[in-house]
């Protein structure tokens, strides 16, 4: 038998301690804390009843596996080591991006494994690798709980991207938590009014004030960014369409210019049923009268300028529509 062998062998196993966190992730110091001696960290890190973190972190072995295979597992057991590693103790609370993720608020832009972590303005600034620690005050209704993690509110967390994201990342995500029900607009302006003074408020008003929980997706809200930032008039959102016996429900109405507008993403046209149901569907609305036009993501995320130009073609063509449909009514 190997020396590594004989030593694992001659182990007694621990139990990993029950801290409350996700994967009950546990820090080397509490660990030692615990009774476990460093090379029985080592061991147990080796026979898999430890699961390596980051450095100075695990996580319980069966637990830390089974999270990883599931899609965003790694995002989950990252916060949770960051949050033990920095956060212990001394007032920190997981925010930003990865607050947004926890309460699930959408957000746009690519996946980042960094953690964000806000700690009160008098407490130690450093952080290891992998971690943007914010310095902000933290009242205690602005922190919550969840898998065992200090977190900041939906409220908060919305209202921190808000201060720190461009106008359409922060619509984004107010529309996600407003819509998921997981905050308030009065909630959002009583955080904007405790941070009234902090860098990048100005900007959450406006954030708020154009946020609408009918928003069902980051493709709605983007695109109604797109038409506010064209010039365009506020459509209505979800609305109904058709006659009382059998209406439609659609993403985007503009009723005086008899114009419907639809954002669609890849999968409705990856699914050939899909497809022919969205056609037989915009064939029933246009013998209503309405023009019916669509965007994909890349159509409003790359070209908005097209976008206005195909939605004012269809004013044009749905009041001529209307108008023709007066006179002769």
């Amino acid at each position: 038998m190997s020396e590594a062998g004989a030593t694992l062998s001659g182990m007694t196993t621990r139990t990993v301690p029950r801290t409350g966190r996700i994967a009950q992730i546990v820090t080397t110091a509490e660990l030692l804390t615990a009774g476990w001696r460093r090379d029985e960290i080592r061991a147990g890190s080796r026979r898999g009843d430890l699961q390596t973190v980051r450095h100075g972190v695990y996580a319980d072995g069966p637990h830390a596996r089974k999270l990883l295979s599931l899609k965003g597992g790694d995002e989950l057991l990252a916060i949770g080591a960051a949050a033990a590693l920095t956060g212990a103790g001394r007032g920190a609370a997981v925010s930003h991006q990865s607050a947004a993720y926890l309460h699930q608020i959408d957000l746009v832009g690519r996946r980042d494994l960094t953690v964000h972590l806000t700690r009160p303005p008098d407490t130690d600034r450093h952080a290891p690798e992998g971690i943007r620690l914010h310095c902000a005050e933290l009242p205690a209704e602005h922190v919550t709980s969840t898998m065992g993690l200090s977190v900041t509110t939906a409220a908060r967390t919305t209202v921190d991207l808000a201060r720190t994201v461009p106008f359409r990342a922060g619509v984004v995500a107010a529309d996600s938590a407003l819509h998921r029900r997981l905050a308030t607009k009065a909630e959002l302006q009583s955080v904007l009014t405790f941070c009234a003074r902090w860098q990048g408020a100005a900007g959450v008003a406006e954030v708020i004030a154009f946020a609408d929980d009918r928003s069902e997706s980051p493709l709605e809200s983007i695109a109604r960014v797109v038409f506010r930032d064209s010039g365009l008039p506020p459509p209505q959102l979800q609305a109904l369409v058709g006659p009382d016996d059998d209406v439609a429900r659609v993403d985007f109405l503009w009723d005086e210019y008899r114009t419907v507008v639809e954002v669609d993403g890849a999968l409705k046209y990856a699914d050939p049923l899909r497809a022919r149901a969205q056609l037989e569907r915009d064939s029933w609305l246009r013998s209503l009268g309405y023009e019916v036009v669509h965007f994909t993501w890349e159509e409003i995320t790359t070209m908005p300028e097209l976008v206005a130009i195909k939605i004012r073609a269809a004013f044009r063509r749905g009041a001529l529509l209307a108008a023709a449909h007066r006179a002769t009514g």
